[in-house]
This record gives C-alpha cells, structure tokens and sequence, in this order.
C-alpha cells in the first residue's frame, strides 16, 4: 500500500454503546476459557478477592472505633486495653490486606501466564485446520492478526473482570455502611461518577475505532519494520540502495497514525481534566455536609473520619468500576476478534462416512474435467482438465509460468478442492476419503519450501514428526537426498542450529537447503510423492543425480515430478504438458518429441543453450 494511501478509517464507523453492550456477550465465553485454563487458580482468585473486598470497610470502620474510643479516654479518664486491641486489630487487617494482595498479584500472574499459552495454542492449531486460501486473502490476515494480539493483551482482562467483581463487593459494604449514616451521599457519589464514566466511555470507543481501522497499516507497519532490518532482504535493500524508501515510507505511514491519534488523545485528556474538576468539587460537598453534621452533634468525629473515608473510597471505587466498566466493555470488543477468529471454518473437510485412505493405492488418480479458480478470482488456473496418473508411474508436469502445474499439485493434495469436475483414487472422489489419512499419504516438497530455524535434524524429521525418533530413518533420508555430506560436514552434524536467526547456528547454501528439504519427502515415506521444482537452486548435474537415486529410491511408489530442465523431465514415464491452465500434449518424452509441438520446440530450445 501506498504512503497516504487509506482504506481502513474511512470504512470503519465508531463504536457505539450498543455496540459495547452487546459485545459483552463475549464475557461468559471468555470467563469459560479462564476456566478451563485452571479450574484451581481461578477458585483461589475469586475467594481471595472476596476477603480483600470486605477489608476496606472493616479497616475505615476499625479506625473510626479507635477514633472514637480516643476522645471517649479524653473525656473520661478509663482503662485502655479496648484502644490497644482496636489497634492491634487494625494493624492486622492492614497485614492480611498486604498478605491477599500479593496472593492476588501472584494468581493473576500465573493465571494470564496460562491463559495466554492456552490461547495462543488454540490460535496455532485452529489456524492449521484451515483452507489454504484462507491464507491467501488479505481480509483473513487481517482477521488473524487481531486475534493473535488478544492472545496477549487480553490476558490482562482476566485481572480486570476478577478486579470488577472485588470492586463491585467492596462498594456494597460501603454503601451499605455510608447510607445507614446518610442516604444523601449516595446520590452525591453518582452525580460525582456518573458524568465522568460517560467520557471515559466515549472516548475508549473511539481509541477502539481507530485501533481497528488501522489494522491493514498497522500490519503494513509491522512489513516494513521486517524488511528494513532483515537478513532475508539484506542484500536487496544493499544492493539496490532501498534503505530510505523503506524508512521513508515506514516514516510517513507511522507519522499519519500518530497524528491520527494525538488528536483523540488530546481531546480525551481535556474533556478528563473538567470531569475531574466535577468530581473534586462534588466530593468537597459531601465533606462539607459530613463537617456539618459533625459540629452539630449528629456523628461523632470517628463517623465522621469514617464516612469521609468511605465516601472517598466508595468514589474512587464507583469511578473504578465505571471505568473499568468502560475497558472491560472496550476489551470485549478486541474479545470478539478473537473469537471470529475462532469461528472461522474450513471448507475442506471430511464428508459424513468418509473411508481411510487406501492402505495400498492399486489404480491411482484420475481427473476428470477439473476446473478451479482462486477464489474472488474469475479466471480459471485449471479449465476442463482430464488425465490418469497410474499408481506406480513417475509422471512429469511441463509448462511456462503461470500453466497451473503447482495448483494442479495443490488439487492432489486437497489443499484445494476443483470448482468443476471431480478428482478419483481408486475409483472413488477424492472427497470420499479422510482428509487426515490422504495427506499423510502424501509427500510435497515445494520450490518455495520452508527453511525452519531448527536443526538439521528438526528440518528432516519435519517430513514425519511421528518418526522423530527413529534416527535409522532419519539417516537413511539423508542419505537418499545427498544431505548426509552436508549435514556431516557441519560443526554439530544433526544437531546444529540451522538459519540466522539464532546464535551459533550456521546458514546453508540455496542447494544444501534443498537437499535438506528432499530429505523431508524420503522422510515421508508418502504413497504419492510431489516434487515441485524443489531443486531449482542445484545445477544441471547435481539436479540430475536427484532425480536419478529419486527414481531409483521410489520404485513402486506414485510421483509426481515438476521440472523446467527437459533433460530431468525425461526420466519420467509420462508426461502432461500444460499451457494456460489446460492440457496440450501427453505422452512419453520419445513420443512428445516425434509429435514435434510445443513440448519439442521448448526443448529444443532449451536443448540450443547447451550447445
């Protein structure tokens, strides 16, 4: 996106109080996920917030006792045991105070320590069951990127709603306690309150609205953060001196929601100091009235002492919860980003009365008049698309860019399912089978494959995690890809570190990588293995020597192998040559030569620059 250019504030409308209300619907949920977090941490928060919220009003009541008794001793001379005991009492509440208070602190701690990797455990394995195109829609990032912050910043909401519940437990002792002297400070306190929490209110919709329009920058913000200050864009930003655009840009775009949001904050801060001014001055009025009722002998002055400290309390208490009120309110707004998240379904499932996969595939695959199309796209990548793959057959995929061969890839994998047409194993819809049995039938290595920052033998072992393991499995995958020499010749052989990211790791070479990443598929072990370009990093002879042990190793498995290098494609038994998303020619590589089309004249020149 463009510097200046915005699509999200403009679309996103503020948060009303309707729509604060009924977000917090997503309190029960919410609550029931702290629950099964800890079941035991979240009873002993509940019980320790019940005495802490009863200690306020024992300890202002205690010290009006003490007050009292004082003046009592004054007037008439008298034993002072009582005055000590009184003492004694409240330096004790004040010690059991302090005590369930960093009881509190601790639980809370832990509690959200839980919660946080509970959520963001769910958040990991629900995003796994989700379609492949999912990640392929930018609104889904969006989505997925404002669920990932709450797994974090929703922990302290936890504290927040245990903190109400206190709050809301020590304002009835104390409104029950201030009333009995007098009644009319209860309406003082809402009018001191009330005004303030509407603000307050006002003003966390609108932090909320801002928040979330700018989520698509926000998220371009976090881009260009990592492109600036990356070993994977290093070179580039070097070489082809990108270093000020990128800063430039992440200058301009930062600036626009820093101004955005110094404005919101400068009226917040304003219209918070003349609710304060209001509230100060309502709370000097019940003074004055609790002054008055003490120098005409209505209370004594420890009633007194205690009803100005209850008032006190009881304001800055109604004030909290309100406010927090308010927060929390906000807070389950950013809850339900979470959980829209959550309610996210794949449409790639397993059907009522799916079968196992095949312990033996004894026919193979067939396609029969396969069509798709990206979705929100309305141009076919696959368009009337019928051929057999035989179980047992190597079968190459040819063609220019842009061809479909990886979609084609996609399509055997269920990474998607065709728009048109339908896919056999076997005889049977490839929809018919489990969806978790099918792809632990299938091996694919992608070009673009994934460098994990791990070991060698976490990168390897990835390819069966299962088999973890079996290090006579995991040698023998090395072995067959070429890794072995490379993983050998590295300072702690399977165990070193792999990548940049960490210290004392060693990064390889694109075609070390490579073999690394073919080790996964013998790893696999898979009924039907793919390779997609994943040795376009490796020269012609190295590539050649791959794909020869490749079809040596797998006899008698399927495989399907994706190549621009003719004189790889060759080995195959059959080959597809595919050109704008549908079949051309078909047959062996002697036959598509004799045949003299496409298939010939592209390897004729490539074959020209050998020459």
């Amino acid at each position: 996106m463009p510097p200046g250019r915005r699509t999200g504030a403009a679309a996103e409308e503020p948060r009303t109080w309707r729509d604060q209300l009924s977000a917090l619907r997503n309190l029960p949920p919410f609550f029931r996920l702290i629950w099964k977090t800890s079941p035991s941490l979240t009873l002993t928060n509940i019980v320790l917030r019940v005495l802490q919220a009863a200690l306020p009003t024992a300890k202002l009541y205690v010290g009006k006792l003490i007050i009292d008794e004082v003046i009592r001793l004054l007037d008439v001379s008298g034993s002072t045991t009582y005055l000590w005991e009184l003492v004694a009492l409240e330096l004790l509440l004040f010690l059991v105070s302090d005590l369930l208070s960093r009881g509190i602190n601790l639980v809370d701690s832990l509690l959200a320590d839980l919660y946080t990797n509970q959520t963001s455990v769910d958040l990991m394995r629900h995003a796994a069951i989700l379609d492949l195109y999912h990640f392929e829609d930018s609104e889904f990032y969006d989505k997925m990127e404002r669920a990932r912050r709450q797994t974090t910043s929703r922990s302290t909401l936890i504290s927040q709603l245990l903190a109400q519940f206190q709050s809301t437990v020590t304002l009835i002792f104390l409104g029950v306690s201030v009333a009995a002297f007098n009644p009319w400070l209860i309406l003082l306190l809402v009018v001191a309150v009330i005004p303030s929490f509407i603000q307050e209110n006002y003003f966390n919709q609108q932090v909320y609205s801002l928040t979330r329009s700018w989520t698509p920058e926000r998220r371009e913000l976090d881009y260009l953060r990592y492109i600036g200050a990356s070993d994977t864009t290093a070179k580039e930003v070097k070489i082809f001196g990108l270093a000020d655009f990128i800063t430039e840009r992440f200058r301009v775009l930062s600036l626009k929601y820093y101004h955005a949001n110094r404005k919101l904050s400068i009226k917040r801060a304003s219209w918070g100091a003349f609710f304060s001014a209001i509230s100060a001055l309502t709370y000097y009025g019940a003074y004055v009235l609790i002054i008055f009722q003490t120098i005409n002998g209505v209370i004594t002055v420890g009633s007194l002492t205690f009803l100005s400290g209850a008032f006190r309390q009881m304001q800055q208490g109604l004030q909290s919860v309100l406010s927090r009120f308010a927060t929390i309110g906000e807070s389950a707004l950013y809850l339900q980003d979470l959980f829209d998240f959550f309610a996210i379904r794949p449409n790639i499932a397993d059907r009522a009365g799916s079968i196992p996969f095949p312990g033996e595939v004894r026919i193979g695959w067939e396609f029969e008049n396969v069509s798709f199309r990206y979705p929100n796209t309305e141009q076919y990548a696959i368009r009337n698309l019928s051929f057999k793959l035989p179980a047992g057959e190597k079968v190459a995929l040819v063609g220019e860019n842009g061809a479909g061969k990886t979609t084609l890839v996609k399509l055997l994998a269920r990474l998607y399912e065709p728009t048109e047409g339908r896919i056999l194993l076997d005889g049977r819809d490839l929809r018919d089978y489990e969806l978790t049995t099918l792809r632990d039938n299938v091996g694919v290595i992608f070009q673009d494959f994934f460098r994990y920052q791990m070991t060698a033998r976490e990168n390897i072992v990835v390819g069966r995690v299962e088999e973890s393991e079996n290090e006579a499995r995991i040698l023998d995958s090395a072995r067959k890809s070429l890794a072995e020499d490379v993983v050998t010749a590295l300072p702690d052989g399977y165990d070193q570190l792999l990548g940049r990211r960490f210290a004392n790791s060693v990064d390889l070479s694109g075609g070390q990588w490579q073999k690394i990443a073919l080790a996964r598929a013998y790893m696999r072990d898979a009924q039907l293995l793919i390779l997609d370009e994943p040795t376009s990093a490796l020269d012609a002879r190295a590539e050649y020597e791959v794909f020869q042990r490749f079809t040596e190793l797998i006899a008698g498995k399927t495989a399907v192998l994706i190549s621009h290098r003719f004189s790889t494609v060759r080995m195959a038994d059959h080959i597809l040559f595919l050109e704008y998303g549908g079949l051309v020619e078909e047959g062996s590589h002697e036959e598509l030569i004799a045949l003299g089309g496409r298939y010939a004249e592209l390897f004729d020149l490539q074959a020209a620059g050998y020459r």
